[in-house]
Order: C-alpha cells, then sequence, then structure tokens
C-alpha cells in the first residue's frame, strides 16, 4: 500500500469497498510460487488482506501487521470469505519490535509511505525477521511514478530504483529483479499505468 504522510489510514481504510481491491498484486501472484506450503510469511502494512488472504489460500502460515483497525476487520472478513485463517499484529512499523530469524519471507508491497530514515529501519526490521535463507519480496513504485498519477506518494525520496534496494540488502543473492511500466487495476487506489519496481533477495545464510 502507498501512504503518504499525515494521511488517516484508519479514515481511508473505512467504509464497505476495498481500497486496493481483493485481489492480490500481480507481484505476489506471478513470485507466489517461491514459497512452499507451510511457510511463515510475515505481511508488512499489508492493508485489507488481498495478499496475504491469497498466499494463505495457497498454503502459507501468514502474519499481517498491519496498524489499521479497519483495514484488519476487512482482512479478517475476506479470509473468512475464502476459508482460510490470518495471524494479526496489530503494531506500527513506526517503533515495531521485530523479532529475530522466524520468518521464511517478508512481503513489502507499497510500502511507500516511508521517508528514508524510516525506511531504512524497516529494511533493517526485513532483514532481522528473517531465518538465515530466508526471502525478502519487495515491490513498489520506481522514482518515475508521479508523471502516472495512477497511485503512490509525492516525494520522489521515498519511491524505489534497484541501486538503493541493492545497497539496503548488500551481499543477498538476487532472485529476480525488474524495473518497467504496467497497467494496474486494484481498486481505486492503484489505477492505470505505473512505473514499478520487483526486487526478491535471498538472505545470507550466515
Amino acid at each position: 500500500m502507498d501512504r503518504e504522510v499525515a494521511v488517516d489510514w484508519n479514515e481511508r481504510f473505512s467504509g464497505v469497498d476495498y481500497l486496493y481491491g481483493r485481489a492480490p498484486a500481480d507481484f505476489v501472484a506471478r513470485q507466489q510460487w517461491r514459497i512452499p506450503r507451510g511457510a511463515k510469511v510475515l505481511s508488512i502494512a499489508e492493508g485489507e488482506g488481498r495478499n496475504a488472504v491469497y498466499l494463505a489460500e495457497q498454503g502459507a502460515q501468514v502474519t499481517a501487521l498491519e496498524s489499521s483497525a479497519n483495514a484488519r476487520g476487512k482482512a479478517a472478513d475476506l479470509a473468512r470469505e475464502r476459508g482460510v485463517s490470518l495471524a494479526f499484529i496489530s503494531d506500527d512499523l513506526r517503533g515495531y519490535d521485530w523479532p529475530d530469524g522466524i520468518y521464511d519471507f517478508v512481503l513489502g508491497c507499497f510500502f511507500q509511505f516511508a521517508d528514508p530514515a524510516f525506511r531504512d529501519e524497516i529494511f533493517d526490521g526485513i532483514a532481522q525477521a528473517l531465518t538465515p535463507g530466508g526471502i525478502a519480496m519487495i515491490h513498489g513504485f520506481a522514482r518515475r511514478q508521479p508523471r502516472y498519477g495512477s497511485g503512490g506518494p509525492g516525494q520522489v525520496s521515498q519511491l524505489y530504483d534497484l541501486d538503493l534496494l541493492h545497497q539496503a540488502f548488500p551481499r543477498w543473492e538476487v532472485l529476480h529483479q525488474a524495473d518497467y511500466d504496467a497497467d494496474l487495476d486494484s481498486g481505486t487506489g492503484h489505477s492505470g499505468r505505473a512505473a514499478l519496481i520487483d526486487f526478491v533477495v535471498r538472505k545470507p545464510e550466515r
């Protein structure tokens, strides 16, 4: 999800509609094959559950980290509708006490509400939460996204390029990376042509 400074996300996630739709992000659907059944997955800034529920449907054990009560409620409703279960963490990412090495995968989609310093803290937290050999799956808007107006923050400093992500995860094995344009159809929140980044990397074993 894209978030911006001073946005009330609990308010934005109110109402019955799903802001980013109920289907998973295309990146998640394309990369899901990497996640074996039973794998422990943490999805950060999960929002209304579209990605977490999809991964749970494929057999993963998914924990959704999301501070908005309205978003968690919709995610729980979607999970019940689809016949799967999710674990929830209601903490905010800012100041979150990241666990040590307990997740096989950490998924972060469109968490670009974070300024660069906060983003670095999140990247460090992702690394901390993964088991040795665990996989980080990061997806978001590229730096040229503001020209499209299809979602995301207006601050270029909060957007990605591949060099930034390589610097955040040095010496990690790159499994997939891409910088591309594509059409989004994810509810009213993300709709239209967009500049996107995919980054999938494996944490060193030691």
